[in-house]
């Protein structure tokens, strides 16, 4: 009973906003975000009973960065299974879009001195952080061109490990598992990520977007269709595959909280999928010569000895 209640205001506020979204047809329609080429995972623990003060400020934030037209974008997601914790997505189009946007913050940051307060005050709400860098495989996943992370409420990710020297089997079982979805004619469509920094690189990270909970009533009635699509020997791989290349894997899902998120103007279909960046050019700050880091992405140049908040 006591985790329905505490889950009940992220459900209720989350479809909400997709019922309500779903039954507009007039008026500006929001851009289709694709998923992007790289993607920055940001897993924070927020401090025993400071939940609710952090989402406080992250919501001032979203606002503030709508208001200032801030250029890059964030998706703040709430956990709904495993632990409890704040995940923020940021999409970009590569490594260089990346550099420009600790340059871009940083001069955000000096011009807005309300958004540099309100990101000090989420960061004395942390008690621990684990940034996740990762580059989209564009040779696997499941109608990705399907994918709107713009209209998604909930967030599946799941986080396979892959013992070294594997990596060719997964990407044999993402192949098999794909051509199974098609035969069945899931709706449901997935994205896979190949982890290149913060994580063993032969870790690889599935995200299935969805817009309603039902998707996944739906992929369990599929499971059999599946099965069959798959055929005797596809099955027999998979186990294979399963059993000798996997170390682990982690399956999640999250709530995408809209009020807390923010999507930049500027991310329009034409950029999330040709990988041109709206960023300024990648410069030092004129007044202090600096750069620093934006929401959620660890200083390299601090202390990276996790934070603990001394109670359970």
């Amino acid at each position: 009973m006591r985790a329905i209640r505490v889950l009940a205001p992220i459900f209720l506020c989350t479809l909400i906003f997709a019922s309500h979204a779903a039954g507009q047809d007039t008026g500006p329609q929001t851009p289709i975000v694709a998923p992007p080429n790289l993607m920055l995972l940001v897993h924070q623990e927020i401090q025993f009973g400071k939940g609710n003060a952090r989402q406080r400020l992250e919501a001032a934030a979203a606002r503030a960065a709508d208001r200032y037209s801030v250029p890059y974008s964030w998706f703040d997601l709430q956990s709904l299974t495993g632990p409890r914790e704040a995940l923020t997505l940021s999409p970009f189009d590569s490594f260089d879009h990346l550099e420009q946007a600790f340059v871009g913050w940083n001069q955000i940051y000096a011009t807005h001195a309300d958004l540099a307060r309100l990101r000090d005050q989420m960061d004395e709400l942390v008690a621990g952080e684990d940034a996740v860098i990762a580059i989209r495989r564009n040779d696997l996943g499941y109608r990705v061109s399907d994918i709107d992370l713009a209209s998604a409420r909930f967030l599946r990710v799941i986080e396979v490990h892959v013992l070294p020297g594997h990596e060719s089997d997964f990407t044999e079982g993402a192949k098999i598992l794909s051509d199974a979805y098609e035969k069945a004619r899931v709706d449901t469509p997935w994205a896979v990520y190949q982890v290149k920094m913060g994580m063993q690189s032969s870790n690889f990270i599935i995200l299935m977007p969805m817009t309603f909970l039902k998707q996944n009533d739906d992929l369990i009635l599929s499971e059999e269709d599946m099965q069959n699509a798959e055929g005797e020997e596809g099955e027999k791989r998979m186990q294979q595959i399963v059993r000798e290349a996997y170390a682990g894997t982690t399956n999640n899902l999250y709530a995408i909280t809209i009020e807390t998120s923010h999507l930049a103007k500027e991310l329009t279909p034409a950029d999330s999928a040709s990988g041109t960046s709206t960023a300024p050019d990648a410069s030092k700050n004129a007044a202090t010569g600096e750069t620093s880091m934006p929401t959620g992405v660890p200083d390299p140049a601090a202390d990276s000895t996790p934070k603990t908040s001394g109670k359970n």
